[in-house]
């Protein structure tokens, strides 16, 4: 009893499962994408901006937020927000308050187009 196995035939049937596989996951997360609308635009029309952050020890920051008016100083440790001071002089506010730069990350998509285009300028 001699068998030899096919091993270009299993091999274009596991290509061709991973190739379904492939597909009815990319299908899902579409759907899912326009089921729960992830992605729009995140940061218009928010009114609490964290400014910055900075970090002073293991799980322990200081975080500037901006609220309608004022701008808070934090302390954020892993069991409490603290509010250190308020900062509400116009000058401050308006120093800080200047045009919204877009420091998200973005989609998954546009990441990888950026990446994509850098690397084909390399090229």
């Amino acid at each position: 009893m001699n068998y030899h196995p096919d091993f270009i035939w299993t091999a274009l049937k596991m290509l061709a499962a991973l190739g379904i596989l492939s597909g009815v996951l990319i299908m899902a997360l579409y759907f899912a994408k326009r089921i729960f609308k992830v992605g729009g635009s995140q940061s218009k029309g928010k009114m609490i901006r964290v400014l910055a952050n900075t970090y002073v020890g293991v799980k322990k920051n200081i975080s500037l937020v901006e609220v309608p008016g004022a701008i808070l100083v934090l302390g954020v440790t892993n069991d409490a927000i603290t509010l250190l001071t308020k900062i509400e002089d116009v000058e401050v506010i308006n120093k800080f308050s200047g045009p919204e730069e877009e420091k998200s990350l973005g989609s998954f998509s546009s990441q990888l187009q950026k990446f994509s285009a850098k690397y084909k300028r390399e090229k």
